[in-house]
């Protein structure tokens, strides 16, 4: 990286769906690396609830006004869509000591396929240390209130996937 240049992060992650921790973990990382590619995973062992290309919309539109940040989805392994992007740094969200066994797993392996790229973790702020995607689901799907732990768009989308209505305001879900 050159000196004074900006450097380009790519944040993957399936994002289904985006938390109130991923969005936090996004800004923190663009003040630190001037650029952060929110890279949507196309591939994944897991059942998206949303569709790549809806999963790229709702991160779109949360970061619309940032100029910092992009929304890319892609397919395959992550080190060769970094050096597509000509980028050297993964970034990687922490929330407890539970993430550290699979994160360094990953980060080992990535750095094993490409000694170029580093991977940089970023503990998540407090107040999201509770808030995982699986969970968030999990609490939506059974009409729970998951206001406040994702932005308004996905709490919307969500609601009209699982078939619920909002509440009127002030009221709770369920």
């Amino acid at each position: 990286m050159d000196a004074g240049k900006p450097c380009l992060a790519v944040y993957p992650g399936t994002f289904d769906p985006l938390t109130n921790g991923h969005v936090s973990l996004v800004r923190r990382a663009a003040m630190i690396f001037g650029t952060v590619v929110v890279a949507v995973a196309g591939d994944s062992h897991k059942t998206p609830l949303f569709s790549l290309q809806e999963r790229m919309d709702i991160a779109e539109t949360v970061f619309a006004k940032d100029s910092r940040v992009l929304v890319e989805g892609f397919q395959g392994l992550l080190v060769n869509y970094v050096k597509s992007r000509q980028a050297n740094v993964i970034l990687r969200g922490m929330r407890a000591v539970s993430d550290f066994e699979f994160e360094f797993q990953m980060a080992l392996m990535n750095r094993k396929l490409d000694r170029t790229i580093e991977t940089v973790f970023i503990m998540t702020d407090y107040k999201w240390l509770y808030i995982s995607s699986t969970i968030v689901k999990e609490v939506a799907k059974h009409g729970g209130d998951i206001r406040g732990m994702v932005p308004d768009v996905v709490r919307e989308r969500m609601l009209a996937k699982f078939g619920l209505t909002p509440p009127p305001n002030g009221t709770r879900e369920g």
